[in-house]
């Protein structure tokens, strides 16, 4: 196992919970991936994803989120820190999904990127949170 995503581990930034959709791109590979970030904090995102990416892969990420009436776009670019298998059941325990939770650390944000990530860790943008359908059974 690569890195732990101990949750006793102690945060520089506090942490919310959300359910928003990601495209990455690997910094040697121009394909546009999706994922889904799990938490979101000042210092990074906790995200899932079915492929399986080394640590310390730089990814550029686009995070797509409404603001009132618009469609807001957050870009940045990232370094995996952590990684962690995970899968998920159904409530009759059927594996459902395989894949990995990756730690990502913001390395590279505009000012008006940042201005915007402030504005959605504010909590001031609809979303949908999730209780245990996230966290991961192994």
């Amino acid at each position: 196992m690569e890195g732990s995503l101990d949750q006793t581990e102690r945060r520089r930034y506090p942490r919310i919970v959300i359910n928003l959709p990601l495209e990455f791109e690997e910094k040697d590979d121009s394909s546009l991936r999706g994922a889904m970030v799990v938490n979101a904090g000042a210092g990074g995102f906790l995200i899932e994803s079915t492929r399986n990416i080394p640590v310390g892969t730089e990814l550029s990420i686009t995070l797509l989120f409404s603001k009132e009436f618009e469609l807001i776009d957050f870009k940045a670019v990232t370094k995996i820190v952590r990684k962690e298998p995970c899968s998920k059941e159904n409530s009759k325990g059927n594996q459902v999904w395989e894949g990995y939770l990756y730690g990502l650390e913001f390395i590279e944000i505009l000012d008006e990127d940042r201005w915007k990530l402030n504005w959605l860790l504010g909590g001031n943008f609809e979303f949908e949170e999730i209780f245990s359908t996230l966290f991961c059974q192994s």
